[in-house]
C-alpha cells in the first residue's frame, strides 16, 4: 500500500462532534403521517433519559484530527483510492486515546478514527498541579519522546501530535522533547507509551511492597 504526499489541513476538515450525519431518518420523518408521528413520540419519551446519558457522555469527550492523508492502494484494475485520518480523544481528565481510521470520505475517516481512539485509551495519573509525576519515555518505531514533570505556569512544552495527545489527556505543566523520526502518528503512539508507563509514588511503594517514605528518602 502506498501513500501519496497530498495532506489536507485540520482546519479545512469539520470537527468530529460535527460527523454524524443529521440528514438520518428524514425521509422517515417526512413520509411518516400523524399517527408514525405520535407513536414514535409515544416510543420517545421511554427513551429520553437514555438519550441524554449518552449525549452527556459524549460532550465530556474532545476529539482533535491530528492528519489526513489521501492514500492508494494498488487492485487488479488500478488504483482504489481512500482516506486516513489520525484522530486524537480525550477527557482532559486523564484519558487519552490514539485512533486512525481509514475511509472512501474524510468524514466515514474521521468516524473510524474517533472510534478506533475510545477503544485505545490510557488513563494518565495527574498531579494537583496538572503535571506528570516522574519523568518518562515511549517509543514506537523510529520515533522516540522524553517527558518530564514543571512547575506551575510552565505550560505544555512540547509540539506536533505530542503536544495535542498532553492537551487533552489534561496535562497543564510538562515538559517534552521529540527524539527521531517526525512522523505524527509514530510520535503519537511514543507519548502514548510513554503516558501508559507513569506510575505514581503511592503506586510504585505498593508494588515494591516498602513504605512510602523510603521512596522520598
Amino acid at each position: 500500500m502506498t501513500e501519496s504526499n497530498d495532506q489536507i489541513q485540520a482546519q479545512d476538515i469539520p470537527g468530529a462532534a460535527d460527523v454524524p450525519a443529521a440528514a438520518e431518518g428524514q425521509g422517515e420523518r417526512r413520509g411518516a403521517g400523524r399517527g408514525g408521528e405520535r407513536g414514535g413520540e409515544r416510543r420517545g419519551r421511554g427513551g429520553g433519559r437514555g438519550d441524554r446519558r449518552n449525549q452527556e457522555r459524549d460532550s465530556e469527550w474532545q476529539e482533535r484530527v491530528v492528519q489526513i492523508r489521501r492514500v492508494s492502494k494498488t487492485v487488479k484494475g488500478g488504483k482504489k483510492m481512500s482516506f486516513r485520518a489520525i484522530v486524537v480523544v480525550g477527557n482532559e481528565k486523564g484519558q487519552v486515546g490514539v485512533g486512525v481510521g481509514k475511509a472512501g470520505d474524510v468524514i466515514g475517516a474521521v468516524k473510524k478514527g474517533v472510534a478506533d481512539g475510545k477503544k485505545h485509551l490510557v488513563k494518565v495519573p495527574l498531579t494537583r498541579h496538572n503535571s506528570i509525576p516522574t519523568m518518562s519515555t515511549g517509543r514506537d518505531g523510529a520515533a522516540s519522546v522524553l517527558m518530564r514533570p514543571a512547575a506551575p505556569g510552565t505550560g505544555v512544552i512540547a509540539g506536533g501530535s505530542i503536544r495535542t495527545v498532553l492537551e487533552l489527556a489534561g496535562i497543564k505543566n510538562v515538559l517534552a522533547k521529540r527524539l527521531g523520526s517526525k512522523t505524527p502518528l509514530n510520535n503519537a503512539r511514543a507519548a502514548m507509551v510513554a503516558l501508559r508507563e507513569l506510575r505514581t509514588h503511592q503506586d510504585t511503594a505498593k508494588e515494591r511492597g516498602i513504605p512510602l517514605e523510603q521512596i522520598y528518602s
